[in-house]
């Protein structure tokens, strides 16, 4: 073996946390983010009101974090020791706020304001989706979902409209200033899709495919990442960490209930999953209570313990006819079921230290 390789130590990745002082200027702050990429690092930029950071990822050597210490501005470098490391809540000053661009202006998630998401499991027919979006958006949500492409059990299931869908959800968008939401379910997909949806959501049968998170994370869109049915909160954070690896940090984190031994309900909502994740992660947290529950009469009271926990929003199924949907009918409401809960919704928002969007009266019945 030659002395080179024997001396020659591979380097040690990881992200540190760099604190600057306090008087440093903006000049100075990009003159520091300059020479840390020069010593080999990507350099992400978190401000706060009393504290900025540079979340730095490269090698993060013992050599190199000494080197990085009397570099001009530098207060401080601190390692993060968790295997989720973009994620982990030391890598940002403040909360990360997701916000979603929209015509009618842009939804932030994760800040002060509860966030509602809804409308039907899969886009079944235009005329279908423009009045369950009215609806919603009349009752208060500020954002559209909708399957285009639906993952199923069975093969023999209703699979979703594919490109049909998207081209209906941009329609209805551009009529309703709705933002949408929609899954992406593979990697050949995500381009298009990034095209024509607001959000790309990961769902639960996917949070493991490693492939499909590099992608989106390749995208600026934001994602919406589904706990899988089984994982652990560290499996969900380290999901995350694919798509925020691949320089998108707009993800946005959903609760969306674990399979247990209990039959009861469809699955069983975490509750205990929120604070957990707010303590662990700057990213925000939303819940699926539909999903969880399985059944209309659930949606309510879950929501209503989601936000006294400290969701930071909601994602609920909504359909005119849940009798008649083509996929999970049986835990979709009504509109006229969403509006009531989104009624009740604010009172439990407002104790959480939340506001809610009002019901938008110029869609509102006489």
């Amino acid at each position: 073996m030659s002395e080179d390789r024997k001396t020659k130590s591979p380097p040690v990745p990881g992200v540190v946390v760099v604190g600057v002082w306090p008087e440093t200027t903006g000049e100075q702050l990009e003159h520091l983010r300059a020479a840390l990429v020069l010593e080999g690092f990507s350099a992400h930029i978190s401000r706060g009101e009393t504290r900025t950071i540079l979340v730095c990822v490269g090698d993060a050597s013992p050599m190199n974090m000494a080197a990085l210490m009397v570099l001009p501005g530098v207060e401080s470098v601190t390692p993060v020791r968790k295997p989720y490391k973009l994620a982990a809540r030391e890598s940002s000053v403040d909360p990360t706020v997701v916000r979603v661009p929209s015509a009618r202006g842009p939804v932030d998630v994760g800040g002060k304001e509860l966030v509602v998401i809804a409308g039907p499991c899969s886009v079944e027919a235009e005329p279908m989706l423009l009045e369950t979006a009215h609806a919603v958006r009349s009752a208060g949500a500020r954002m559209l979902r909708g399957g285009a492409f639906k993952p199923r059990t069975s093969p023999y299931s209703f699979q979703g409209l594919g490109g049909e869908a998207l081209e209906m959800l941009a329609r209805v968008r551009e009529e309703t200033g709705l933002p949408i939401v929609s899954e992406v379910m593979d990697t050949r997909e995500v381009e298009r899709m990034a095209e024509m949806v607001d959000v790309l959501q990961v769902g639960a049968r996917n949070m493991q495919n490693f492939p499909l998170l590099t992608e989106v994370g390749r995208t600026r869109r934001p994602v919406l990442l589904k706990r899988g049915l089984s994982a652990r909160i560290e499996e969900l954070l380290m999901a995350a960490e694919y798509v925020m690896a691949q320089g998108n940090r707009n993800v946005i984190l959903c609760e969306r209930g674990i399979r247990t031994f209990e039959p009861a309900t469809r699955n069983t909502l975490d509750i205990a999953a929120i604070p957990v994740l707010k303590a662990e992660t700057h990213l925000p947290v939303i819940v699926d209570p539909s999903h969880a529950g399985g059944r209309p009469d659930l949606v309510g009271p879950l929501s209503y313990a989601a936000v006294a926990a400290g969701a930071d929003g909601l994602i609920i199924e909504v359909h005119p006819c849940p009798e008649q949907a083509l996929s999970d009918g049986d835990q979709a409401l009504e509109p006229v079921q969403f509006a009531d809960l989104m009624q009740h919704l604010g009172v439990f928002a407002v104790a959480a230290g939340r506001t809610l969007a009002t019901a938008d009266p110029a869609r509102r019945e006489p």
